[in-house]
């Protein structure tokens, strides 16, 4: 199914690294040319026309309530990547991100960007009860995950098996993990869990760990939000491998 993607760098993101996935560039009328010399240029080198529109248009055209900045790209829909590919083309030390659960997708567009970031590899998502790569992620990705490998996978705690035969580390993240996010030997092969927001990791996954890690909080403090945890976590991986 094909979604619109809104914002002027989610859509200039889209042009340079998924040209083949715009069907359609949509700005509003009486955009300063300034803003948009970049964004025209790319459409120009990549063959895609670009529409003036008046920005009620856009308000119509758009996903309901987003703020598009007078920008829209309407894209084909991106097959997910393939699991067990990603798992096999990862180099050592592999490096991967499992959400379980968060049905955000600013939190999973995110989350992401700072995969990216930190150079993981890949990020595993379950078929059910999770946000997907709808247009929300994509500009909360700040158009990231345009490009970064994505699966989705049927039963997350039979997929941590999986990951665990091919000898890589299942560390989950939570509050009332033990040790700290950083004692452990990040530098090995390993996949952080994240749980989802509010409900933290479920039951299940959290058995299906090797180990779950926490970062402290202050007094009064219940949790982080996800994309924050996330981010302290895989720089912790970066932190540590630097070192080798």
């Amino acid at each position: 199914m094909s979604q619109w993607i809104h914002g002027l760098h989610a859509v200039l993101e889209a042009i340079e690294r998924s040209p083949g996935r715009v069907t359609r560039v949509v700005v509003a009328r009486g955009m300063e040319e300034g803003r948009l010399r970049p964004l025209l240029a790319a459409a120009r080198r990549a063959g895609i026309t670009v529409q003036r529109e008046p920005a009620a248009a856009l308000d119509r055209l758009g996903e309901k309530g987003a703020v598009h900045q007078g920008v829209l790209a309407l894209l084909a829909a991106a097959p997910y990547d393939d699991p067990d590919d990603l798992i096999a083309s990862a180099p050592a030390p592999a490096l991967f991100v499992v959400l379980d659960g968060v049905e955000d997708p600013h939190n999973l567009g995110a989350v992401v960007r700072s995969a990216a970031a930190a150079g993981a590899h890949a990020l595993f998502l379950p078929e059910h009860h999770s946000a997907g790569l709808s247009a929300g992620a994509v500009k909360a990705s700040a158009g990231t995950a345009l490009r970064f490998p994505v699966a989705k996978v049927g039963n997350l705690a039979t997929f941590l098996g999986r990951l665990k035969e091919k000898g890589v580390w299942v560390i989950g993240l939570d509050t009332e993990g033990t040790p700290l996010w950083s004692g452990f030997d990040l530098k090995q092969p390993v996949a952080l869990v994240l749980g989802g927001e509010g409900k933290g990791l479920r039951r299940l996954t959290r058995e299906r760990c090797d180990l779950v890690l926490s970062i402290p909080l202050a007094r009064g403090v219940e949790s982080l939000n996800v994309s924050v945890a996330a981010g302290i976590a895989l720089y912790e991986v970066v932190r540590q491998r630097a070192k080798t």
